[in-house]
């Protein structure tokens, strides 16, 4: 599979498979914190759940994209990718 694909133009189906195979190339660790993605991140900043969609909590890896471009970034913890959208912007 080609990496970067263009989040905005994949379906869920999709991107569940783009999300699997940066998990693989990652080897298991998250983009933004390095830290093993099947076990929960280390929580250092206080999130604002009110910002988030209703559900974005309710998977704990996500597939991490630039807003911007729609290019995928890689696969994070469902906290840092909130982490990275409240602090970041991204």
């Amino acid at each position: 599979m080609d990496l970067p694909v263009n989040y905005d133009e994949i379906d869920q189906p999709e991107r569940r498979k783009v999300r699997e195979e940066y998990i693989k190339r990652q080897e298991g660790k998250c983009c933004h914190c390095g830290q093993a993605l099947d076990q929960k991140a280390e929580e250092n900043k206080e999130i604002n759940r009110n910002l988030f969609p209703t559900k974005f909590f309710n998977h704990p890896v996500h597939l991490h994209h630039n807003h911007d471009t729609g290019m995928t970034i890689g696969a994070v913890h469902c906290y840092c990718n909130a982490v990275l959208w409240q602090y970041h912007g991204e």
